[in-house]
């Protein structure tokens, strides 16, 4: 067996809230022989398996009793081109960013207001990553998975996929699907999304009237720096609670007593709230106990200043989550998979 097997590993350096507790086995996947030898060793051997990214979407609450594995596979290709547009694979190991630029390098335009998104390629059709306007389903073409059960590979199409607000069928059927390849749909030609006020306001800033999709990205990077901690620096899994989705009827109900309200009206006929604003309002912002934190900047952002754990961190989202509901009759859902 090629698969590196090493025993009670910390997680530390992988997972970016910093959060240090042991992997029972701990081993990297660089190609699909891996995962298959990974796959099989947990099935002669009884044991769970725990597949991770770049850990930037993830709260470990206790040491891990399975076989952590850790998606390294790395490959970038372009599969089908024409003048207009370039369907563009990477293997899931990928780091997110990194390919993000690779594309824009190439010419291939899409992923820019994606820019500094934390994780890996194979993570973000999980979650369907979004941000500023755009979301994976807005670029996604297909993928490959390996089922886990059966050990076969699928094509998923975007149809397949069933991708939601910061959701997908393989978040709702966790443990079945391992994905090993995304392709995405690029174009040639810009077609850019400014919609969100802070990236006009920040290419308006910088004088750029006419901005190219790499002035998108890096306005979007220089905005995400200035709002989100690095977890380099200090631990987080960026934003933890999901806007939540709520009746028309709700939203003017909070309105009279909340005036600024931050609300978007959806398709639906529902609104979607800023989480972050709710706590923000709740007062929330900056709090501290112990090293578990809401960063002083960012309300959507819970932090570890050092040493907190997992269920320290976990504790403090629920608290913040009961609070708005008193306030506000409002459900917050938390972003990061709890383990």
């Amino acid at each position: 067996m090629t698969l590196q097997l090493q025993s009670a590993v910390s997680l530390k350096p992988f997972n970016t809230f910093g959060v240090d507790v042991q992997a029972q086995l701990f081993a990297e996947a660089h190609n699909d022989d891996d995962v298959r030898a990974a796959l099989a060793y947990c099935a002669a051997n009884t044991l769970p398996l725990m597949v991770i990214g770049g850990g930037s979407n993830l709260l470990l609450t206790g040491d891990v009793k399975a076989l952590v594995l850790r998606m390294a596979s790395r490959g970038i290709r372009i599969v089908r081109e024409d003048c207009l547009e370039a369907i563009v694979e990477a293997e899931a190991g990928e780091p997110w960013h990194p390919f993000v630029q690779s594309c824009l390098e190439l010419g291939l335009c899409g992923l820019e207001n994606l820019s500094l998104i934390p994780g890996t390629v194979g993570a973000a059709p999980m979650q369907n990553i979004g941000a500023y306007g755009v979301e994976i389903k807005d670029v996604f073409h297909s993928l490959t998975a390996l089922d886990r059960q059966t050990g076969e590979l699928r094509e998923f199409s975007l149809e397949e996929c069933a991708f939601g607000y910061r959701d997908s069928l393989f978040k709702h059927e966790t443990g079945r699907w391992l994905i090993l390849r995304v392709r995405f749909v690029l174009s040639r030609v810009a077609r850019l999304h400014l919609d969100y006020g802070p990236v006009r306001q920040r290419l308006d800033a910088l004088g750029i009237a006419h901005p190219t999709p790499r002035d998108v990205s890096q306005a979007i990077c220089a905005i995400r720096s200035e709002k989100l901690p690095d977890p380099a620096e200090l631990g987080n899994a960026g934003s933890f609670f999901k806007n939540p989705l709520i009746s028309a009827e709700l939203a003017a109900r909070i309105k009279v007593s909340y005036p600024g309200l931050v609300g978007y009206p959806q398709p639906d006929g529902q609104v979607k709230l800023a989480a972050g604003w709710l706590i923000e309002q709740a007062g929330w912002k900056g709090y501290r106990e112990g090293d578990a934190g809401v960063h002083r900047l960012q309300s959507l952002v819970l932090v570890n200043y050092g040493r907190a754990t997992g269920t320290q961190l976990l504790a403090l989202a629920r608290r913040i989550q009961a609070d708005i509901v008193e306030r506000f009759d409002v459900a917050l859902e938390m972003e990061p998979n709890l383990y």
